[in-house]
């Protein structure tokens, strides 16, 4: 036998029995014979507790929560849980309050356990967050959710006055601060006024200062600016005037290029119609041969009616040699223009020729001063290095090494070349061997007598040196010059 039950808008329907596997939860729903329905109640029950706890100092005190907890209709499977585990008992009965309470208590003693008393007070908020949190861990394995959780101010254990004495600390901290920031304010009201009326003058002076500095300033960088646009624009000028004589480098190229083509066209044009001459002088020249034969065999057809045999061998004759004189000078014509061709073309690639050996020449002389400059270069750093550097030794072998030294002396004696100088020599004789070899009795005395007629043998050369160089005569106690030179 079946019946059809409804649920109420704030419960739900549990059926077991036949034909269903678990628990099947509905708003309504057919009951046949051998299923079971109980309707249970999923309104939130508000808990309240006062937990016990105590913090990390291991300071007691007492946190009076309220808790709205009731079954989380929104998920399917939590309500079957709530279904199973706790819809069998009445939602008010110390079963379901013991274990709510059991989660609750625990949680919050073991969150208060590792903060300070300090901590818990000034982060109230974060303290119940940290707690509505860990409750509902605990709570999504019997299908309940926390729809609100209100905690209290925290409350002194009997016999503890801890909170108390923070009152009252926290009172008479706010008393004496007062006394202090009047007096302060005082303070700050006969102080501010002075030292208003000294920032003022200080102010009023560091801004005179920096507006002449300022303004020094700014006369500085408009001289640096204006110095700068006009660097700017001689280096801008600088490079126009490379640009455009780079241009016109370009540009004279371009034209001994562009001159060197239309000559080369305008030979080649000349040439060419030349050519295009000869070969209509030969073509008119054949029609022409042609014209005089149609018309000597018009004028012979008229008068071959008699004299046929007797003139066809002599109008044949006539005609072959009239066709080989055509032939020899139309022959004569062809090799003509031929060779004004060949000579055209002769010309023209000599000329060709010489355009670039010319070109060729300048390319190696630059080609080959550009190497002997990079040589000497070379040459010289490599020389310097190997004297460790030491610039006048350098100066001294490359003026030895390029004979500077040989033209030197040749110039020099280039220079006394066709001198005729006059170089007197004289001797005193072979007196001396015959004064050492004299007694010894008056040896003193002949010695100085000899050194005496030593310096006068001397005196005649060396007056005739003195008068032919310098045209001087000695004195006539001294003696005279003859006419030819020598001394009386």
């Amino acid at each position: 036998m079946a019946s059809f039950r409804v649920a109420d808008a704030s419960e739900y329907l549990a059926i077991t029995g036949v034909g269903i596997d678990d628990v099947k939860l509905a708003k309504k729903a057919w009951v046949f014979l051998g299923q079971q329905c109980k309707k249970f109640d999923i309104t939130p029950v508000n808990y309240e507790f006062e937990v016990h706890a105590m913090s990390s100092e291991k300071l007691p005190f007492i946190l009076p929560a309220v808790f709205t907890i009731g079954p989380k209709i929104a998920d399917q499977e939590s309500l079957l849980l709530y279904a199973k585990l706790i819809a069998p008992h009445d939602k008010n009965s110390s079963h379901v309050r013991e274990l709510v309470r059991g989660v609750i208590e625990g949680e919050t003693r073991v969150l208060a356990a590792s903060m300070t008393m300090e901590q818990i007070f000034q982060g109230t908020k974060n303290f119940k967050q940290a707690v509505f949190e860990n409750v509902q861990l605990e709570l999504n394995q019997f299908g309940l959710v926390i729809y609100n959780a209100n905690v209290k101010q925290l409350v002194d254990v009997p016999g503890q006055e801890y909170f108390s004495y923070l009152g009252q600390k926290t009172q008479q901290g706010a008393m004496n601060q007062a006394k202090v920031d009047v007096a302060e304010a005082r303070m700050k009201g006969a102080v501010g006024a002075k030292e208003r009326e000294g920032i003022t003058l200080q102010k009023a002076a560091e801004v005179d200062s920096q507006t002449k500095v300022f303004r020094v300033r700014q006369e500085a960088i408009g001289i640096k600016e204006q110095a700068k646009v006009e660097a700017e624009v001689k280096v801008f000028e600088n490079e126009r005037e490379a640009v455009v004589a780079a241009a016109k480098a370009e540009l004279a190229t371009k034209k001994a290029a562009w001159d060197r083509q239309t000559k080369v066209a305008e030979v080649e044009a000349a040439k060419a119609v030349a050519i295009r001459d000869a070969e209509l002088q030969m073509e008119l020249e054949r029609k022409n041969a042609l014209r005089l034969t149609e018309k000597l065999k018009a004028e012979q057809l008229t008068k071959a009616t008699v004299q046929y045999d007797t003139q066809v061998q002599d109008s044949n004759a006539a005609l072959y040699s009239r066709q080989k004189a055509a032939e020899a000078k139309l022959y004569e014509q062809v090799k003509v223009a031929e060779a004004s061709k060949a000579q055209a073309d002769a010309q023209f690639f000599a000329q060709k020729l010489a355009e670039d050996a010319k070109l060729y020449a300048k390319q190696k002389e630059a080609e080959s001063l550009a190497a002997v400059g990079k040589a000497k270069a070379e040459y010289v750093s490599s020389m310097l290095k190997a004297l460790g550097g030491n610039y006048h030794a350098l100066r001294d072998y490359l003026m030895i090494d390029g004979g500077l030294y040989q033209e030197m002396a040749r110039i020099n004696a280039g220079a006394v070349n066709g001198m005729q100088p006059k170089i007197s020599i004289w001797s005193n004789g072979g007196d001396g061997g015959a004064g050492a070899a004299g007694s010894s009795v008056g040896g003193e005395g002949a010695a100085a007598l000899q050194q005496v007629a030593g310096v006068y043998k001397m005196l005649p050369p060396l007056l005739s040196t003195v008068h032919e160089q310098t045209g001087m005569l000695p004195p006539a106690w001294m003696g005279a010059l003859p006419k030819d030179g020598g001394a009386k």
